[in-house]
């Protein structure tokens, strides 16, 4: 309903937040920096309210991104998907991210590059592994690719089963290539790196040299 405004009032419980009044009811409430832009008097048609009001739900969804994006780096498919779940209308949620990409906040390949640098350094893992968890990220192949190249999975893959191999070093080689294998392939890796990495344990480690694991 249009109306006449005639009261701005500072919400108590978040004072970021301002009621306000049209002709001594209250109608509907903004942002803090929204309404400073009104004042009492001024008056208001069902365009005016409803475009202040669709702004507002993307102040709103902008919000609720940023908090969201305060524990980790977050690709425009997470961002979308959280906010979609809080209820936020598709507009709104379209209009969150184009401000928050606008603004350096949301990169899906600046948040590829920060997935697979992490990855690397805290746990490593195989293409094939990264690829898929990107991919549930809402990553695009071609972005996947360009982050994937940056990665030098061989020395990923010795570090990620370095500690393991120690551990088995006391089996016979057969079984301990087998289980070398059998960790690095769960982790991702391409069967090219796991033989390469497997050769490398067996001479590192000294594994005595009886019949070969057969890969096939």
């Amino acid at each position: 309903m249009p109306g006449t405004i005639t009261a701005l009032e500072i919400q108590k419980r978040n004072q970021e937040r301002v009621n306000v009044y049209l002709d001594g009811a209250y109608s509907f409430s903004l942002s803090l920096i929204e309404a400073a832009r009104l004042h009492r008097g001024q008056v208001l048609s069902d365009g005016d309210i409803a475009a202040l009001q669709a702004q507002d739900a993307v102040e709103k969804a902008v919000d609720r991104a940023v908090r969201f994006l305060s524990y980790r780096p977050r690709s425009v498919s997470e961002i979308r998907r959280n906010l979609s779940q809080k209820g936020v209308d598709e507009p709104a949620v379209e209009a969150a991210l184009a401000r928050l990409e606008k603004l350096g906040y949301v990169d899906d390949e600046a948040f590829a590059r920060f997935w697979v640098s992490n990855r690397d350094d805290f746990n490593p893992k195989g293409p094939r592994a990264l690829r898929q968890e990107l991919r549930q990220k809402g990553i695009s192949n071609t972005i996947i690719d360009q982050a994937l190249a940056t990665v030098d999975f061989t020395d990923a893959a010795t570090r990620a089963v370095q500690q393991r191999a120690k551990r088995w070093q006391h089996l016979e080689r057969p079984a301990f290539q087998q289980k070398v294998y059998q960790f690095l392939a769960r982790r991702g890796f391409l069967g090219e790196t796991i033989q390469d990495v497997t050769a490398q344990m067996v001479e590192a480690l000294a594994i005595p040299d009886i019949d070969e694991f057969d890969y096939d």
